[in-house]
């Protein structure tokens, strides 16, 4: 059974359009992620939702319950903002039963569901804690607590690890995917980070001024990209965009890209049958070009280190092609100088070209 179905949902504020015509299925327990950045539309797509705003055109189904003019205490969905919401007067055990004793489940019931949830979440100790005392990761788990209790079809979650440092947001990932995987719920997931909804996503959703560019599942979207929004959303570092020029000669096809050309002979016909003009972008990421600091092929392109951030386990270089920056992932041994002279050689398998126009991807 699908968890969720949108059709056709736009919503308005004024002159202002926040979300364009989405049309998006959640299977049930799947773990689904919105991406975008800020003011992208994933807020107002999870609170259209889960009806805290009402959509100016569109449906929206729970469980193939059309809940357009239901209450939203009455779709058994739970939401977890980034601000968590915990009431800081009131112990972890009154904030997660809180829900509970307001649709006035016997007090057993609620005791039970209140320290189950808190035995799978391993919260337990905290039960007659305040907020207030809690470190931010166990401030997370109880909010999750507290929306666990519900039993919900659906939990729609806004960017809820956010206030988390680096350390805390890649335990609470582990734990979000853990749960996901173990309770079968859906999830329906907002966030700005990339690497959140590659890490987490069964399937990610790329939205941008309020319109889903692409969805697929991570492998997909990271391989295969619609658009160059998607290409510079999906993968750390962003691939790398070098405007070029189509270029025909006789059977065999180039793109020309200033001081170094690309063969694209057999690509050829795509590019004649897609591409609105011979104004193009060469894309390729950097985990896909290879440096060396010697010239190893007719086809390698010459550059000039100007910047190298190690981060252990790979070093990025920025390095300077005919006045454009390069970024090339290489391991930790490989050492340079600023100002050296390198050579970068490219995955021809792995690169993609652009409409310059359309900024669709073509090949």
């Amino acid at each position: 059974m699908v968890a969720v179905r949108v059709e056709n949902l736009t919503k308005k504020y004024g002159e202002t359009t926040a979300i364009n015509n989405l049309n998006f299925e959640v299977d049930d327990g799947e773990f689904f992620v919105l991406l975008g950045r800020p003011g992208a539309g994933k807020t107002t797509t999870l609170r259209t939702i889960a009806g805290l705003e009402k959509p100016d055109q569109g449906k929206i189904y729970i469980k193939d319950r059309l809940v357009n003019d239901v209450l939203p205490s009455e779709r058994n969905i739970a939401m977890i903002f980034q601000n968590l919401a915990l009431y800081p007067a009131w112990t972890v055990y009154d904030n997660m039963a809180f829900t509970l004793k307001i649709h006035k489940l016997p007090k057993d019931e609620i005791d039970k569901r209140v320290r189950d949830v808190a035995r799978t979440l391993k919260i337990e100790y905290l039960l007659n804690r305040t907020p207030a005392t809690l470190s931010g990761g166990e401030r997370q788990r109880v909010a999750i607590g507290r929306a666990l209790v519900r039993n919900p079809s659906v939990f729609l979650m806004d960017e809820p690890l956010g206030p988390l440092d680096a350390l805390l947001r890649l335990n609470m990932r582990t734990e979000l995917k853990r749960l996901n995987a173990e309770l079968g719920q859906s999830i329906v997931y907002a966030t700005p980070d990339q690497l959140e909804a590659m890490s987490m996503g069964d399937r990610i959703a790329i939205i941008h001024q309020g319109t889903i560019h692409q969805i697929g599942d991570p492998e997909t979207v990271y391989n295969n990209p619609v658009d160059r929004l998607v290409a510079n959303m999906i993968g750390s570092p962003s691939m790398n965009f070098i405007d070029a020029s189509f270029e025909e000669h006789e059977e065999a096809a180039t793109l020309n890209c200033g001081s170094f050309k690309i063969d694209v002979s057999r690509f050829k016909s795509t590019i004649l049958k897609e591409a609105t003009s011979t104004e193009l972008i060469f894309g390729i990421r950097p985990e896909h070009i290879t440096v060396t600091h010697e010239k190893t092929s007719p086809e390698s392109v010459e550059g000039t280190v100007i910047m190298e951030e190690p981060l252990g386990s790979e070093t990025i270089l920025h390095i300077n092609v005919d006045g454009r920056t390069v970024k090339a992932i290489v391991p930790p041994t490989f050492t340079t100088i600023f100002g050296e002279k390198v050579w970068l050689n490219f995955d021809m398998s792995r690169m993609h070209v652009i409409d310059r126009k359309t900024e669709k991807v073509i090949v």
